[in-house]
């Protein structure tokens, strides 16, 4: 790969004193995961003490989750303090009907799919899920719009319930996080608002997680998207572990529906819980289920997927439905298992005699959209990154099932395409695996290393030097070739490179560190060089936390 030489124009790229990217420490990140409860931005003046009571609050994403908390064991989180704070609100949760969503990858896209298909039928629909991008406020979602709760509802709900929520916390003795209180906000806003259905993301795991309090008369569905290795150490240290962690969630007597698909061993753990538990079990990757990807349409600034989705449930009792061409704004194999299994889920509530028409999950299906996965921006916002011109791709993807997925995604959609990597990881993430599955793409001519804070804090952040090392390690491991430029000074890396060429005769992948923007700026370079229409994707990766300092900026 050879560095075109107008990227000799672009200067170091920029840290500031304490070693934050000067673009993500702009002050235009409030109210993201980079700054959770900052006060700055004008639509969160109503929420300043709503913000500075979550602050004061523990917040394991900021410090990350202790080992064996998500297990059924005395390191295990602790349900009866969640259950004692909804009773001193007067058990919220038993005033709607819900599904409960675990499941290692997949929850928050199947949470959009299902709460967009409800809200199409009409329905009045609560949604809670984790993290959020820009705002708290996208955790908790209501109404017929599906858009984030308001400031002004949800300072106002604060204040109706602060003094029993100041009374659970001095029972609590300070052991309350934030996630425990503010499921059980939303809880209680959706009994408040008297949604029909409340559709609810599990934060980790499942049998401990704070969502886990929804008795069997109130469950309408679980739902188990899949299982994979992330949080191993809280959740068990294995595979089967986090299966049976996740199994929690299955209540006395209402079904499961499955997403898929598992190893054997792992869908007969759940299977057995199922049994036990005299849950029936719907399944959409069944064998008498069909979802198939046609294709991908570029005709329009926002990119679609062509799908077809056949699902039998029940042949006799006529729960089946047959979708054809529907066309989706969450792109890739994967989202296209997950619209499935919402639509699983929606035939399973229609045979509980709840009306939904094949029109609304159709409508809801392709209405489905969310921030941070598999997101291209608009020309108009790559114009306000002063990047004309540019394809920018932001996906949250930080294991290698989600890393794999995405690689499949652009393979299918952009077959040609070049990328240039810009990537910021948290440090209990799998740096090596996630390198693994990106360089075996065989697209990459760039990776850029940058950092961000996780959750507001530092403590989380893997440096960009440490993770260059573990792309280093997957380079050496897979025989791959790279160059590690050392400095982002371009007329330094095109003279190491054209070395580098001259001794080996092939060509390699450029690694560079430095602040976010200029990395995104760096990739736009390489590409806009060239002649010819294949300019190559930007893919900003690694985190959801880097995709909101994206989009952070352009709140600004």
């Amino acid at each position: 790969m050879k560095i075109p030489s107008m990227v000799r124009s672009l200067t170091a790229l920029q840290l500031n004193r304490r070693g934050i990217p000067l673009f993500a420490n702009s002050t235009t990140l409030l109210d993201s995961p980079s700054r959770p409860f900052s006060t700055a931005l004008p639509e969160s003046q109503e929420l300043i003490e709503f913000m500075e009571y979550m602050e004061k609050l523990k917040n394991y994403e900021k410090t990350g989750v202790p080992k064996g908390a998500g297990t059924d064991s005395g390191e295990g989180f602790d349900l009866g303090r969640m259950r004692r704070l909804l009773h001193n609100l007067g058990n919220p949760q038993s005033k709607f009907k819900a599904v409960h969503i675990a499941g290692t990858k997949g929850k928050g896209s199947t949470a959009a799919f299902l709460s967009s298909i409800l809200r199409a039928e009409g329905y009045s629909v609560g949604c809670y899920t984790s993290p959020h991008i820009q705002t708290i406020r996208e955790r908790i979602t209501l109404g017929t719009t599906g858009a984030p709760v308001s400031a002004k509802t949800l300072s106002s709900h604060f204040d109706k319930i602060k003094e029993a929520l100041d009374m659970a916390v001095k029972l609590e003795k300070g052991h309350l996080s934030q996630f425990e209180v503010l499921t059980a906000v939303a809880f209680s806003l959706f009994a408040e608002e008297r949604v029909h259905f409340a559709v609810i993301e599990a934060g980790l795991g499942g049998s401990r997680d704070a969502t886990n309090v929804i008795s069997s008369s109130d469950l309408a569905a679980s739902i188990i998207t899949n299982i994979g290795e992330e949080h191993l150490a809280a959740l068990g240290g294995s595979l089967e572990s986090i299966a049976v962690a996740k199994s929690g969630i299955i209540k006395e007597g209402r079904p499961l529906v499955l997403g898929g698909p598992f190893l054997p061993h792992i869908e007969h753990i759940i299977r057995d819980k199922a049994l036990f538990m005299r849950s029936p079990v719907i399944s959409a990757s069944d064998p008498g289920n069909r979802s198939v990807l046609k294709g991908f349409s570029r005709s329009c600034e926002t990119p679609r997927q062509l799908c077809d989705i056949l699902l039998l449930i029940e042949k006799d009792l006529e729960v089946f439905i047959e979708l054809f061409d529907v066309q989706l704004r969450l792109l890739g194999s994967h989202q296209l298992q997950n619209a499935a299994t919402a639509t699983c889920t929606a035939l399973c509530l229609r045979d509980q005699g709840w009306k939904l028409s094949d029109a609304s999950i159709r409508n809801g299906l392709e209405c489905a959209y969310l921030l941070g996965r598999s997101q291209f921006l608009t020309s108009k916002e790559v114009e306000m990154l002063g990047l004309p011109g540019a394809t920018i791709l932001l996906d949250g993807a930080h294991t290698k099932e989600s890393a794999q997925a995405l690689m499949n995604m652009i393979k299918v959609a952009f077959p040609e395409a070049s990328l240039v990597l810009v990537v910021a990881m948290a440090n209990d993430k799998d740096h090596l695996g996630f390198a693994r599955v990106l360089l075996s793409a065989g697209c990459l001519e760039a990776v850029c290393f940058t950092e961000i804070d996780i959750a507001g804090d530092r403590s989380r952040t893997t440096s960009s030097s440490l993770l260059k090392d573990s792309w280093i390690q997957a380079c050496t491991e897979m025989g791959c070739d790279f160059l590690d430029c050392k400095t982002a000074k371009y007329e330094f890396v095109e003279d190491q490179h054209s070395q580098f060429e001259g001794k080996m005769g092939c060509q390699s992948v450029l690694f560079a560190e430095g602040s976010l923007m200029d990395s995104i700026r760096l990739g736009n370079e390489i590409f806009s060089a060239r002649s010819g229409t294949q300019r190559g994707i930007v893919v900003v990766t690694g985190s959801l936390h880097i995709v909101s300092a994206v989009l952070g900026s352009l709140e600004g």
